[in-house]
């Protein structure tokens, strides 16, 4: 199976005062020793990478680099796939709806991936199956 692998994800992973932390770090685990296929895109990792050396520093921004990335297949967003995003976005109008979240269920449609490993609800209302 082919997971997509959110930003939501890679902090609870790397967080542990996350409430999601527990959740995390099971299921990373259990994803990595399966014969799935973790894939994120390059927006997912610019969001990633700003909000993990905010909230946690830069030494998790290291980990991050070093240990986590080298696992993940990064799928790199097209100016189409990026102009798909922003006309979802914009017809969705809602405001906690990011543009990388809109490129992220873009992205997932173009390869035909319908689970995500994501504590943002948003997934689940795009019809994703989400895990945890």
């Amino acid at each position: 199976m082919i997971i997509f692998i959110d930003t939501s994800a890679f902090l609870a992973i790397l967080d542990k005062d996350d409430n999601n932390h527990p959740a995390a770090k099971t299921l990373w685990k259990e994803v990595l020793y399966s014969e799935n296929v973790i894939v994120t895109s390059n927006y997912v990792l610019v969001e990633s990478f700003a909000l993990i050396q905010q909230r946690l520093g830069m030494e998790a921004v290291r980990v991050f680099q070093q240990d986590i990335l080298p696992l993940i297949n990064i799928e790199w967003i097209s100016s189409e796939t990026h102009k798909s995003g922003v006309s979802a976005l914009l017809t969705a109008s809602k405001r906690k709806l990011s543009l990388v979240d809109c490129v992220s269920f873009e992205t997932m449609r173009h390869l035909g991936i319908k689970t995500a490993f994501a504590f943002d609800p948003d997934f689940e209302e795009q019809g994703y199956k989400c895990i945890p």
